[in-house]
Formats: structure tokens, sequence, C-alpha cells
């Protein structure tokens, strides 16, 4: 029996985006469902029924909410490709700085993009920091997880998602392509 997957999502949602990266990395067959925010399906608000919101991965008729925890599960229910870390320590420091984009990274981004105009610049500074943190910790390496896109990649892919009107290209850091 074939495996049905479903994921529904929004094309802008850097949530959605990561979930949808993880899946192509692993190779897994999957349809994907475009949900209108404005407007939730009746099958959205039946599989998220707690938090109402994408995304909302479906795997053989069971709903798993929120990108993080679907992340894990994908790279549990799929061997292939790692995402985390196999080494105990270093999956602890993926969940980390996954932990740091997802909690001051795109939180600091989303405040910038929403803040008052004279908060602009503060937050566009802050995001500044972060990104240079996080340039550090690259140090020199194409990808957080080593030779291979990893957990923090596809969190800062996301992160990327949300910056498409270009936060930190007007912040001028060495981060763009």
């Amino acid at each position: 029996m074939a495996e049905e997957v479903k994921l529904f999502g929004m094309w802008a949602s850097p949530f959605s985006r990561r979930v949808e990266l993880a899946l192509k990395l692993k190779g897994i067959q999957y349809e994907y469902i475009e949900e209108d925010l404005s407007n939730k399906s009746p099958l959205l608000l039946k599989y998220n029924p707690v938090h109402k919101k994408i995304p909302v991965l479906v795997h053989n008729g069971k709903p798993i909410a929120e990108s993080l925890v679907i992340l894990q599960y994908i790279d549990e229910t799929w061997k292939n490709n790692p995402i985390l870390p196999q080494d105990p320590y270093d999956r602890a420091m993926a969940h980390f700085w996954a932990k740091f984009v997802q909690e001051k990274v795109l939180r600091t981004m989303s405040k910038a993009y929403t803040c008052k105009q004279e908060e602009q610049e503060q937050n566009r500074n802050e995001v500044f920091e972060q990104l240079k943190i996080l340039e550090k910790e690259l140090n020199g390496k194409d990808f957080f997880g080593g030779d291979t896109v990893g957990y923090v990649d596809i969190m800062a892919f996301g992160m990327a998602v949300c910056d498409g009107v270009g936060l930190t290209h007007t912040l001028k850091t060495g981060l763009q392509g």
C-alpha cells in the first residue's frame, strides 16, 4: 500500500516552507494543499483543531502539527538523508541553534516588519547582530549540519523565506548569497 502524505501549508509561511524542504530532501512524494488563512478549510480545522494553523502534515490519515514537531517526525519516519545528527551532542547543538533561529531571529524579524516606523532601526540592528552570531557559528562551512543540509539549515531556510522582502539585504550582512 502506498503511503499517503499531505501537507497543508501556505506559500509565504516560513514554517510550511521548512517542512516542504525536509520532505524534498528526504525524497518523499506528497500532496501540497495551499490554505487560505483568512478562510481556513474544514480539513485544516479538523486536522489541527487546537491551534487552527499551518503547517499540518497528514501521514496515512494521521495529522501532525507544528513545524518543529513535523521535522522531527519526518526524520524519524523516513531514515534516508538524516536531518538531525546521530551523535547526541551534535543533535543537542542542532536543537539549540534551531531554537535560536525560531525564538530569536524569526521573532525579531517579525517585529521589524510589524513595528512602528521609529522602532524599525532598532529591530533591524538586533536582527543584524543575531545574524552575525549565526554566521560566526557557520565558521566558513556551507551548512550548519556539516557537509549536508540539516536541521538548522532547514530552519534558516524558513527564515530566508520570511525575509523575502529583503531585511537582511538592507542590513548589508555577508550572509546573503
